[in-house]
Parts: structure tokens; C-alpha cells; sequence
């Protein structure tokens, strides 16, 4: 049987300005991608409508960036962002705290004009 072929996937490289990741971020995401065996993957970021505000971020554990997406290196981590959420999310950052009312990453956006109080959503 002949191997599978392998399928290029097409990407862009971007930078800092698109999202920069702290270190504590940075700590807490490779450590998640050690444990699911990942350590080459990369986090996703999205935007997406729903929440209180109109607009919130979807993150999820990947292998890699997919068809069209952005790739940018920060702290020595991967981020990945699709075209229609770098829009929503240039300029961020991203941190992780480990409080336990308000822990877990946090995206600090200049783009977003309104929060709501939850903080889960905000509009840009």
C-alpha cells in the first residue's frame, strides 16, 4: 500500500503585534502540551459571536496551524489565529494567572470597546 500523500498546508507567519504571550501563559501552555503528548502544538485563538457582548475567544489545544492561518511565536509557544479573528484580536495579549476567582488565560484586547461583566465577552 502506498503511503498516504502528504497535504502542504498553507500559512502565514506573523508576529508580536498580532498576539504577544506572557511568560506565565507561555509556563502553563507548554506544560498542557507536554501532558497531551503536543509539544510541538499550538494554541487557537478565536473569535466567535455569542456571549453578553456580542463576541467572544474560543481557545483550544492544536497540532499546528491549518489552511490560512496565522502562526505567530511568543515566549517559545505557538499561537495560531485564523484571518477573520486576527481582525478581533490584533494587538492582544495573552496571560494566565492561577487565582482562583478570576484564573485561567486572559486575553488583554485594545480592539475590544465594551467588556461585559462577566468578563467572558466583549464588541469591537
Amino acid at each position: 500500500m502506498a503511503p498516504a500523500p502528504t497535504v502542504e498546508v498553507k500559512y502565514k507567519i506573523g508576529n508580536e503585534r498580532l498576539v504577544k504571550v506572557t511568560d506565565p501563559a507561555s509556563r502553563k501552555l507548554r506544560s498542557l502540551l507536554e501532558r497531551q503528548g503536543r509539544p510541538q502544538g499550538a494554541l487557537r485563538v478565536a473569535v466567535i459571536g455569542g456571549g453578553c457582548s456580542g463576541l467572544q475567544y474560543k481557545m483550544d489545544l492544536v497540532d499546528g496551524p491549518a489552511n490560512r492561518d496565522i502562526m505567530v511565536e511568543s515566549a517559545q509557544v505557538r499561537v495560531v489565529v485564523d484571518p477573520k479573528s486576527a481582525l478581533f484580536v490584533s494587538g492582544s495579549l495573552l496571560d494566565y494567572s492561577d487565582d482562583l476567582q478570576k484564573g485561567g488565560f486572559k486575553v488583554t484586547n485594545p480592539n475590544a470597546v465594551a467588556h461585559c461583566s462577566c468578563g467572558e465577552s466583549f464588541s469591537a
